[in-house]
């Protein structure tokens, strides 16, 4: 490899997977812990994607909190040279679906079509135990996605495939 070429390997554990509990006190040491992760990467991941990841994360695990009503959630991220994988997983069967956003600020609904706008795509899939989402995030500005709808509901069926829309 020339000196010119970029790194095409993950020096640093590609994985990072936490067992959280289930209180909204969870979502700021969960953001601290990915932040650190994350500049811990080689190739490192720009500024802009970091910041999506950290705001993925943070929607993913409060949905989890606050609607899954169970004592315990997951979160898993796997990197690899073009993206940030954060998957979030908990006991309750039921998908994630757009709500209408409550702009006094009390009631939330921006969470989910955020998470679907940032990521290149987002999964949910249904396991004996519960759901698990899945948000890809580019690593690097342009190198993946493809653009689409992020407003579509997920459909009723055990997985849904969603598009992000591409930041350009």
């Amino acid at each position: 490899m020339s000196t010119a070429e970029a790194p095409r390997t993950v020096t640093a554990s590609p994985v990072l997977e936490l067992q959280l509990d289930c209180h909204s006190e969870a979502v700021g040491p969960a953001r601290h812990l990915v932040g650190t992760y994350l500049a811990r990467l080689e190739p490192s991941v720009e500024r802009d994607a970091r910041e999506a990841v950290i705001l993925v994360v943070s929607e993913l695990v409060t949905n989890a909190v606050r609607h899954a009503g169970g004592k315990s959630c997951t979160l898993r991220l796997l990197a690899d040279p073009e993206t940030i994988m954060v998957s979030v997983g908990d006991t309750s069967p039921v998908l994630p679906r757009p709500r209408t956003p409550d702009v006094s600020g009390e009631g939330g609904g921006f969470g989910w079509s955020m998470v679907c706008r940032i990521a290149t795509t987002v999964e949910v899939s249904r396991g004996p135990s519960g759901k698990t989402v899945t948000a890809t995030i580019a690593r690097q500005e342009g190198r993946t996605g493809s653009g689409g709808s992020a407003d579509a509901a997920p459909r009723p069926s055990s997985t849904a495939v969603r598009r992000g829309r591409r930041r350009d």
